[in-house]
This record gives C-alpha cells, structure tokens and sequence, in this order.
C-alpha cells in the first residue's frame, strides 16, 4: 500500500478574473474548489492513475470535514488524525493578469495529535511506499521528516520525499527511495546558483552519495533529469501543450513516478509517466487524470 501525510492540508479556492484591482471592488469570471496540500496531490492522481493509496494527515473544524469529503469522493482512502480545534486552511488563488496566492496558516497540532500521527505510521509494512511532501506547519517540530523516517526505518518502507533544504537533507541517511527538488532546491541545498544540466547532474549525485537511492531534478518548462539507483542519468523533455495550472505539477510527478515504476520496475518509464502526469497537470485546471497521461506519455 501507498501511504501520503499531509501536514498541512487545504482548500483551494480559485477566482478567475481578466484583472485584480487592488483596493477595488473585484468580479470574478468562474471559481473553482480543489482540496490539496502537496501529499493529498500525489493521492489524487495516484488514485486517478489506479494505484491505491491512503491519505494521512491532520485535519481541523468544518474545512476539515469539506477538506476529507472532497478527497474521497476523488476515491482517495483516508485516515486523518482529528483536531479538536481550530480550522484546516483556506488558500485564495487568484488568476488574474497575474497570480497571487494568499495561503492559511492551518490549526495548531499537539502532542497527543502528533501520537496519533505515529501510530498510524507505526502500521505501515515492509514493502509499502511513505511519502512525505511540503513544508511543516509551525506547530510541529522542524526535524519531524526525520523523526519519521528513523522511526520506521528498518521496516523495508520505501520512503519518498519532495521536501527542501534541511527537511531533505536531514533525511538523507535513511536512504529514501526517491528524492524529488527542483534545479532552484537543488542549488540552495548546496549555496549554488546552478545554470548547467551538468551542474544538476554533480549535485545530483551528491544527494545520492547521502543515501538518496533515486534523484529527480525537475526544471519546470525543460523536463526533469533523474539519476537512478545504477547511478544512470536520464534526461526527459516535456510534451507541448500550454500551462494553465503550474499548483501541482511537481506534486503529479512523484504520483506517476509511483505508477510507473509500479507498472513494470523501469526507472526510465517511471520518469516518462512522472513527467507526462506533471505536464498533465500543468496543462489543466486540476491535477492530472489518467486520459490526459495516457494522451502525453508518448508526446515528448
């Protein structure tokens, strides 16, 4: 089984409009409701792509109760850990001339919640997949990827983490399965401005001289390079199509990597489909599905 937290989860509450004013009355032209956080992502298209998972996290108040529903009406397993206070986020996404978020702090998480959070993870088994994706709410310690990670380490769980800097490189130890930073994480991982695909590639390969098992190196518009567990270095470009949606993208990746390798264990098509379910997405208003993959993996 396929297991995601999110720590943080969201609704995102998209308003399209031809202009923001600021300090004006605004119309929007249509809006859109989308339940997220970078974990419940990669559940979604995962779940879209046929592969099984289930969503961990935390949740708060009535957009917690919304924030849960929504996700499994998408067909997404749940097993969340309950607040008893507060209120899960409301991000506003604005696409007007041009984008502006504004992001929810989210509910404060304690101790006896964070308890609740392990003894789920305690239940996870050799042979199953965690995969630990975006930031840490203030209210949880800042190493809490890797007290996870040495917490079930041991357990044969392949570990997958899309996070940056510390949250990253502190988990590196424990021998991810897949570490997924884009070429701008890359290069602040390490205090260096990265302007080649060779440069990529060395400090690629750092990562994985720390433990990371596979490395992906999204670059957006210029496809992902991915160094696998051979040490070979494969580059894959991106189909065309025009981006309408970049929120997810990177998140739409790591679940078609998943569903690739899962396929038939070729690192390589795991790539192809990550990248075609992250161009899914990009070229979308929501997250990828499997008729748009299934229409860009041979598209590139």
């Amino acid at each position: 089984m396929i297991y995601t937290v999110t720590f943080n989860p969201a609704i995102d509450y998209v308003m399209f409009m031809k202009k923001l004013n600021i300090g004006q009355v605004n119309r929007t032209i249509s809006e859109e409701v989308l339940y997220g956080g970078k974990g419940i992502n990669v559940s979604i298209v995962l779940k879209n792509l046929g592969v099984d998972n289930v969503a961990l996290g935390f949740l708060a108040g009535f957009t917690g109760d919304a924030i849960e529903q929504g996700v499994k009406t998408q067909g997404v397993k749940t097993d969340f850990v309950k607040l008893e206070n507060g209120l899960s986020r409301i991000n506003v996404k604005i696409k007007a001339d041009a984008e502006t978020d504004i992001n929810g702090c989210g509910p404060n998480i304690n101790e006896k919640a964070l308890e609740s959070l392990y003894s789920k993870l305690d239940k996870i088994k050799s042979g199953d997949y965690l995969v630990l994706a975006g930031s840490i709410p203030k209210t949880l310690p800042s190493d809490i990827y890797e007290r996870i990670l040495e917490r079930l380490s041991g357990k044969g769980i392949f570990f997958i983490v899309d996070a940056t800097k510390d949250l990253l490189l502190n988990v590196l130890k424990y021998k991810p399965f897949l570490v997924k930073p884009n070429n701008y994480e890359l290069g602040e991982m390490f205090g260096k401005e990265l302007t080649s695909e060779a440069e990529m590639v060395l400090y690629g390969r750092r990562l994985r001289d720390m433990g990371a098992k596979n490395v992906i190196i999204s670059m957006a518009a210029h496809g992902a390079i991915l160094i696998d567990d051979d040490d070979k270095v494969t580059k894959m470009g991106v189909p065309q199509g025009k981006v309408i949606n970049s929120v997810g993208a990177g998140d739409s990746m790591v679940a078609g990597f998943i569903a690739g390798y899962l396929e038939n264990g070729s690192y390589q098509y795991a790539l192809r489909k990550g990248t075609a379910a992250g161009s899914a997405t990009a070229f979308s208003q929501g997250v990828a599905t499997k008729e748009k993959v299934d229409q860009l993996i041979n598209k590139f």
